[in-house]
């Protein structure tokens, strides 16, 4: 029998986990009560995802500023370059508040017209209104207010974060580039802010002559006075947890995806694959902000959701090899086609985008669950493996 429908994502209510919690029968109960109420029924390859921050709070993976600040004076002694961080209130400013409280003398780099994500200091426009380079141009604080006004607001939030950046942190100056070997003029001690090319800025900075060079991936790697940590991530993807904490993104997310698949196994006797999820990797075509302030989309996720999909484009067939033929002779063709796809194609392939499965199932999620009060830190995705061909 055809299957008439594709792909369905389905948000799943939990109740409000809290530290300690046992988050495997938490999500198990609450995906197994919300099938039975719908008369539902469990497929192989249907994905469960959890949200990020879920996995943190019943994880306890909790930091302070006073703990962060710790691991802070432990590796710098002196001067400090802030090295593009991302202007935002619940990821970056209670950071920058953490680095403030130890006592050091910063310089916060700040790349313009926007951050590593989007978010942006001042419109594009005015650069070349006002001739400037961002490949080369360099200012400061009293010349950014001189060319751009006191008030340069951001356009969701209204916050101007040069000046809530420096009310955090008093003992700063901020500077403006897009080169970050600018901070040696201040500082050969760096601190790299930025998610995506931290690697990258790290590497030029100590072939620039950098003494000191830390990224925030290399902040709280291990507990500090019985912090929260994370290994591989540190400090990134954390999310302001009050006026005084930050929530880690979650470790040792393999053991409990494996977990909950084999919890739900038991329960069904299907293969459901289960992944974690953060941000979803996408950009808003107004603010132009890309919704990627976490390392990575999936931090963890079973082994049946590695790769990239292999699909061929339907609509790039339907215009050529299928233009001239009956709906009836049109559909086998197709689904011959499906059936017998390699991996190695080209031009069936054409305008399919090889994104990795979870990030693609990771924007999927995230927009279904939101980042308000829709309660639904689960999302449960069934057909996501089908295609045209499947009966």
């Amino acid at each position: 029998m055809q299957r008439y429908f594709g792909t369905v994502a389905r948000g799943i209510r939990t109740p409000i986990v809290k530290n300690g919690d046992d988050l495997v029968q938490i999500v198990t109960d609450s995906v197994i009560k919300a099938f039975e109420s719908e008369n539902l029924e469990m497929k192989d390859k249907d994905v469960v995802a959890v949200t990020e921050s879920l996995v943190a709070r019943a994880q306890g993976n909790y930091a302070t500023i006073e703990q962060i600040a710790e691991d802070i004076k432990n590796k710098f002694q002196s001067d400090i370059g802030i090295v593009f961080p991302i202007l935002s209130r619940n990821r970056f400013a209670i950071i920058l508040k953490a680095i403030a409280l130890s006592g050091r003398k910063l310089h916060l780099l700040l790349s313009y017209p926007s951050d590593e994500v989007g978010n942006h200091l001042m419109d594009r426009r005015l650069l070349y209104d006002n001739n400037i380079n961002p490949y080369t141009d360099v200012f400061n604080e009293d010349e950014y207010r001189k060319i751009f006004g006191e008030e340069i607001k951001h356009k969701f939030t209204g916050i101007d974060y040069v000046k809530l950046y420096k009310e955090i942190a008093p003992n700063s100056e901020i500077h403006f580039s897009n080169d970050p070997k600018t901070i040696l003029k201040f500082t050969k001690d760096a601190l790299v802010c930025s998610t995506h090319t931290r690697e990258f800025v790290k590497m030029e900075l100590k072939n620039a002559g950098a003494n000191k060079v830390y990224g925030l991936d290399d902040i709280l790697t291990e507990p500090i006075n019985n912090s929260g940590y994370n290994k591989e991530f540190g400090l990134l993807g954390s999310n302001a947890s009050g006026p005084d904490t930050v929530k880690l993104f979650p470790r040792d997310g393999d053991i409990f995806v494996n977990e909950v698949q084999s919890a739900l196994r038991e329960y069904s006797k299907k293969q459901v694959e289960v992944m974690i999820y953060g941000d979803g990797a996408f950009k808003d075509p107004v603010g132009q902000i890309w919704e990627l302030a976490d390392p990575v989309v999936s931090p963890a996720h079973t082994e049946g959701l590695k790769g990239t999909p292999n699909e061929i484009k339907i609509k790039y067939i339907a215009d050529t090899e299928l233009a001239d033929l009956t709906k009836d002779e049109a559909e086998k063709l197709l689904k011959e086609k499906i059936s017998s796809k390699s991996a190695e194609g080209f031009e069936d392939t054409l305008g399919t985008t090889p994104r990795r499965i979870t990030d693609l199932l990771g924007s999927l999620c995230d927009l279904t669950s939101g980042s308000g009060d829709k309660g639904t830190p689960v999302v449960y995705i069934s057909g996501y493996f089908d295609n045209f061909a499947t009966e």
